[in-house]
């Protein structure tokens, strides 16, 4: 390693962090796509996760807020995609994010699903699905959003049930309904809607919609990679690959095309810049958040050391790597939160950060109890901290 190469130290890494991730209140988002920007996207995997990350990054606005940019301005859209996993994206960056990693996971889903069909013996083949993707497309637009009950009712395809797994162990039955409807919205073909009930829920309406524009899938991979490093560096190629779930054959060819700078850190290894990127961040203005499980800030990196002592992992983490609600002070993760039945925000700090951040974190729980009003959120991904926090 040359030491000739620019320091970023810890402490710059947290710098970077609370600005760019808009979590110091001075650098707190406008609007919805630019609070899910800043972060590349929004996991979206728990309903509430997309709203409560946003809400941490924004200026102002209610739940009200988000809902609009979901489902009337359509300015934040869900998307199958980086680790086969849902993403809340900017209607800007959708198309670089379909292109990029949505297209491969649709044709993987629809070779599975026939593969299944195959499997199953009843003849259904690619022109069954065919059939019966434009039977719900058009049970769509005529009756409205919908759900996948609605379709099912309305599509006589969507009620036949299949056998995976014939004569194994595993062998269950189970119906096409939830597959086809997978596979319209990994296609980009339709989109999740208003839910049932509260923005906490994951009972999603659906309505048709046209697919993402085609990019060169290599382009597409550059412009996530450079927002990326933006957003999360310095960070390493095991980091990129690990967030993206590409191969790292096309994690080298993304990071070749951005071009980034090394970058010194503390513990003397090296990392990625965006190129240009190496000057020194300034510090926020100090700073506590409450992040919710599954936050951007918690999930960005394989490697979080700089922001999470290795002996609190264990509290915050489940048995499968999920993060749980999380609360920082000035870019370092300090404890865990919870909600309890009776709607009371409830924290617990895994180390003494000192009287200024008890003081921060107080006033934003009780702002984060006040913006959720009588909505009540649990973890799709229950960690230790959590539960012991709500026992």
């Amino acid at each position: 390693m040359s030491p000739s190469l620019p320091l970023v130290s810890t402490a710059e890494r947290r710098h970077r962090l609370g600005r760019r991730h808009r979590l110091a209140p001075s650098t707190r988002a406008a609007t919805v796509p630019e609070a899910a920007d800043a972060v590349v996207a929004l996991h979206a995997t728990d309903a509430a996760t997309v709203f409560l990350s946003a809400r941490a990054r924004l200026a102002a606005g209610g739940p009200e807020t988000i809902e609009r940019a979901l489902y009337e301005d359509v300015d934040l859209v869900r998307l199958l995609s980086m680790r086969n996993t849902l993403f809340a994206v900017s209607t800007g960056l959708a198309p670089y994010v379909d292109s990029s990693t949505a297209r491969g996971i649709a044709l993987k889903e629809r070779r599975t699903l026939l593969k299944h069909l195959d499997e199953d013996g009843q003849g259904l083949d690619a022109d069954w699905l065919a059939r019966a993707e434009s039977a719900a497309l058009e049970a769509l637009d005529s009756r409205g959003a919908s759900t996948g009950s609605q379709l099912s009712a309305a599509v006589p395809a969507l009620r036949r049930k299949i056998t995976i797994g014939r004569g194994k162990k595993y062998e269950t039955q189970t119906g096409v309904a939830t597959r086809v409807i997978r596979l319209l919205a990994a296609d980009g073909r339709i989109r999740r809607d208003r839910p049932r009930g509260s923005w906490t829920s994951s009972q999603f309406r659906w309505v048709h919609t046209e697919p993402w524009p085609a990019l060169p899938a290599a382009e597409a991979r550059a412009e996530i990679a450079r927002r990326w490093l933006h957003a999360y560096g310095p960070a390493t190629e095991a980091d990129l690959k690990w967030w993206t779930g590409w191969t790292l054959t096309d994690v080298r060819k993304a990071l070749a095309a951005v071009g980034p700078d090394q970058v010194r850190l503390d513990d003397g290894t090296t990392a990625l810049v965006g190129p240009g990127d190496t000057g020194p961040e300034p510090a926020p203005e100090p700073w506590a958040a409450l992040l919710p499980g599954l936050d951007p800030s918690g999930m960005g990196w394989a490697d979080r050391g700089f922001h999470l002592d290795p002996a609190h992992r264990p509290a915050l983490f489940d048995y499968a790597g999920n993060i749980g609600p999380t609360v920082w002070w000035n870019g370092e993760i300090v404890g865990g939160w919870a909600q309890r039945t009776d709607g009371e925000i409830v924290w617990r700090l895994l180390g003494s950060p000192g009287r200024d951040a008890e003081e921060a974190i107080t006033a934003e729980a009780d702002r984060l109890a006040a913006w959720v009003g009588d909505a009540r959120i649990t973890p799709r991904f229950r960690t230790p901290l959590e539960r012991e926090l709500v026992a």
